[in-house]
Order: C-alpha cells, then structure tokens, then sequence
C-alpha cells in the first residue's frame, strides 16, 4: 500500500539591514527584492511538486 504524506514546509529568511539605511528610492529596490524573492519560492515549490509527480 502505498504511503502518501501531504506536508510542504518553506522557510525564509529576510535580511533588512541593506535598504533600511537609506529612504530614497528605497521602496523601489525592496519591491524588487520582493518579487526576486517571490519568484524563487515558486520555483522551488513547482521543483517539488514535479519531483511528486515523477514518483
């Protein structure tokens, strides 16, 4: 019988000590370090998801 676990776990780690220092243009810099970041968990999760698919 096979065993089937329904659990996905992602952790993340946000460092603000980079943009906090200065104001201007900031927000700019620290929403594209957002989507940078959004970007690479879904890629992770769709990496997760087609290596369930293969087994």
């Amino acid at each position: 019988m096979p065993l089937e676990i329904r659990e996905l776990v992602i952790k993340a780690t946000i460092d603000n000590d980079k943009g906090s220092s200065t104001d201007s243009g900031s927000s700019a810099g620290t929403q594209e370090d957002k989507s940078k970041i959004i970007n690479q968990c879904v890629e992770k999760v769709l990496e997760v998801l087609k290596q369930r698919k293969e087994r």
